[in-house]
C-alpha cells in the first residue's frame, strides 16, 4: 500500500530540532543554497507552467517564487531585530494578500531570484558569525503568541525554503515537466 504525499507539505511539517554544530551547518547550507535550489526547480519552465498552481487551490509557481523572496526579506529583518534588540516583537504580514499584489503577477520571477541570491548571501554571512548565545536570543511572534529562539527561527526558514522548492519540484514530477 503506497502512501500519497500531502501536496501542501511535500517534505512534511516543520519540526524544531535541538542545537548541534552539525545541524547548524546543515541549516546554514540550506540558507546559502536556496536561491540555486529554486533556480534549478524552475529551469526551463514556460509562462503557462509558471502560472500553474502547485496544487488545487494553491499558489502558482510564480507566486511561490515571489512569496519566498517576500518571506525571506522579512526573515532577514527578523534576525537582525532579534540580534540587536531584546526580544523584539516581529511584524507579521498577510502573505496570502501579498501573493495577489500587482508585482507578483507582473514582475518576472528572475527579479525575485536575483533578490534571493543577494539576500541569502548577506543573511548567510550574518548567521555564520553567530556565537552560541546568539542562537538563544528570542523574538516574539504576536500572531502565534510565541517567543521563538533565533535557533528555531533558522530551522523554520531553512525548512520554508526546502518546503516551497519541493512544491515546485513535486509539481514538475506530477506533470512530467
Amino acid at each position: 500500500m503506497s502512501s500519497a504525499i500531502d501536496e501542501r507539505y511535500p517534505i512534511g511539517l516543520f519540526e524544531p530540532v535541538p542545537y548541534s554544530d552539525k545541524e547548524r551547518d546543515s541549516l546554514l547550507s540550506d540558507i546559502l543554497f536556496l536561491p540555486r535550489k529554486l533556480e534549478y526547480a524552475i529551469v526551463n519552465l514556460d509562462e503557462a507552467q509558471l502560472s500553474t498552481p502547485y496544487r488545487e487551490g494553491g499558489w502558482t509557481v510564480k507566486q511561490v517564487v515571489h512569496h519566498v523572496a517576500d518571506s525571506h526579506m522579512n526573515a532577514y529583518i527578523r534576525f537582525k531585530l532579534g540580534l540587536t534588540e531584546d526580544q523584539p516583537t516581529i511584524k507579521p504580514y498577510k502573505e496570502e494578500k501579498w501573493a495577489l499584489l500587482h508585482d507578483v503577477e507582473h514582475v518576472p520571477i528572475n527579479i525575485s531570484l536575483t533578490l534571493l541570491h543577494a539576500l541569502h548571501t548577506r543573511w548567510y554571512d550574518l548567521l555564520k558569525h553567530f556565537d552560541a548565545s546568539d542562537w538563544e536570543r528570542t523574538v516574539l511572534h504576536p500572531e502565534k503568541g510565541k517567543i521563538i529562539t533565533l535557533w528555531d527561527l533558522l530551522g523554520s526558514y531553512a525548512w520554508h525554503g526546502r518546503h516551497h522548492s519541493a512544491h515546485i519540484t513535486s509539481l514538475r514530477e506530477r506533470m512530467g515537466w
